[in-house]
């Protein structure tokens, strides 16, 4: 279980804090939770998305069971530089779809003395570790893997499979395209696919 760090200190040191998984494990309901519980703090917090995931709201951060919280879409890492000035925390969603200047981004905010909750895919359709998370996980400070329930046997899942025979890395999509999986069932399906 993760235990939130002391916000309450008047230090200026930032830290970074990743929610990991796969799809369907709640990483967005996790990060919507510690984005209102600073609020709930009167801390100033920003959030953040990629302006390309518009599958549930074009401006929201909206988990699966559709809790929602007000973001700004951005089409680059840098950006949230420029808009995260005048807060103490900053929440950023889907991070695998920025490319890797989100892990400078990052470090940067945390530098400046900000809270940085950043959450995302770790590993891609095919298993492999998804980038940028891999290396945002390795520089932060606190990592919570969250994990699903595996649709085809119950079990613990990490593992999201795509069902479409697409090969590129990002394809946006919900339950018509993903499913989330346990190790066994997982490669059962990869190698099945790959006869």
């Amino acid at each position: 279980m993760f235990v939130e760090p002391n916000i309450g200190s008047q230090s200026k040191s930032g830290w970074i804090e990743v929610i990991c998984g796969s799809m369907f494990s709640g990483k967005t309901e996790e990060l919507i939770r510690r984005l209102n519980r600073a609020l709930l703090a009167q801390q100033h917090v920003e959030i953040f998305k990629p302006q390309v995931d518009k599958r549930y709201s074009k401006e929201d951060v909206v988990s699966h069971n559709s809790n929602a919280i007000n973001s700004t879409p951005v089409n680059f890492a840098q950006d949230i530089l420029l808009r995260a000035t005048n807060c103490e925390v900053v929440g950023i969603d889907e991070a695998q779809f920025f490319d890797s200047e989100i892990i400078t981004v990052a470090n940067q905010l945390a530098d400046q003395g900000k809270r940085v909750i950043v959450a995302g895919l770790d590993m891609d359709f095919m298993g492999n570790p998804f980038e940028p998370m891999d290396k945002l996980m390795a520089t932060a400070e606190y990592i919570t893997k969250v994990h699903a329930i595996c649709m085809d046997c119950g079990k613990v899942a990490s593992y999201s499979h795509r069902r479409t025979k697409s090969k590129k890395t990002v394809v946006l999509g919900e339950k018509d395209i993903y499913e989330a999986l346990c190790r066994k069932c997982f490669y059962e399906k990869v190698h099945a696919a790959k006869k």
